[in-house]
């Protein structure tokens, strides 16, 4: 799964770089958790806008928003096959912007957190779909991060990771009139190694409550 990550590149160059409209400034997150809210892009029809939507999707059909909590992620492999993600496979995809996601390595009884990101830096895509919710007054749009098999880079570690578009698939992906899922379904593979790093974090990132730019230094070891 993928249940943590960052962006804390400027706003402007985010813009610059997804070329989408934005008006609202953008704190600097290095430990982003589920249930708050982050930053994502969608095609309106007229162009790419940046949208603040819950880390975790809530169905339009859901009684109660606190199942957004078990829907952080949508597997690739049944996203079109699932209530709770098909209709939003169909036509309501996003964009999910990070410069960096974490997951942990099982070493006996512990769990030993390692950070994912691109050997350039940069600040990259990940899948996602987006759904909006209201009952009894109250409307939450919220959205689900769509994971696949690990590359070579990930495997070591875990045995899932978030599905990262590439760039000139971003355009295929947010386009709403592309409607066949296994034609879509074809984007959710695992990312090429090559342009992905990893190193071992501090344990401080297993809390939510944690923030700051010391939780992506790399360390010796753990």
């Amino acid at each position: 799964m993928c249940g943590r990550f960052s962006l804390f590149e400027d706003i402007s160059s985010l813009k610059e770089q997804f070329q989408f409209d934005f008006p609202n400034e953008l704190d600097a997150r290095y430990n982003i958790a589920p249930g708050q809210d982050i930053l994502t892009v969608i095609d309106n029809g007229e162009g790419r806008i940046g949208a603040r939507m819950r880390w975790g999707l809530i169905p339009f059909w859901a009684d109660d928003e606190k199942i957004g909590y078990r829907m952080i992620n949508a597997r690739a492999e049944t996203v079109d096959e699932k209530a709770s993600f098909k209709h939003a496979l169909k036509q309501r995809r996003c964009l999910i912007l990070t410069d960096g996601f974490y997951e942990w390595k099982k070493d006996g009884k512990q769990k030993l957190p390692y950070r994912f990101g691109m050997k350039n830096k940069k600040p990259f895509a990940l899948a996602g779909l987006w759904e909006n919710w209201n009952k009894d007054g109250k409307e939450i749009t919220s959205c689900t991060i769509i994971t696949t098999s690990p590359n070579e880079v990930t495997k070591e570690i875990h045995d899932r990771m978030p599905v990262i578009l590439p760039e000139d698939k971003l355009d295929i992906w947010l386009d709403r009139s592309r409607d066949q899922t296994q034609n879509l379904k074809k984007l959710l593979v695992p990312y090429d190694a090559d342009f992905m790093e990893a190193y071992p974090v501090s344990t401080a990132i297993n809390s939510a409550k944690n923030e700051g730019r010391e939780l992506i230094a790399p360390i010796n070891s753990l």
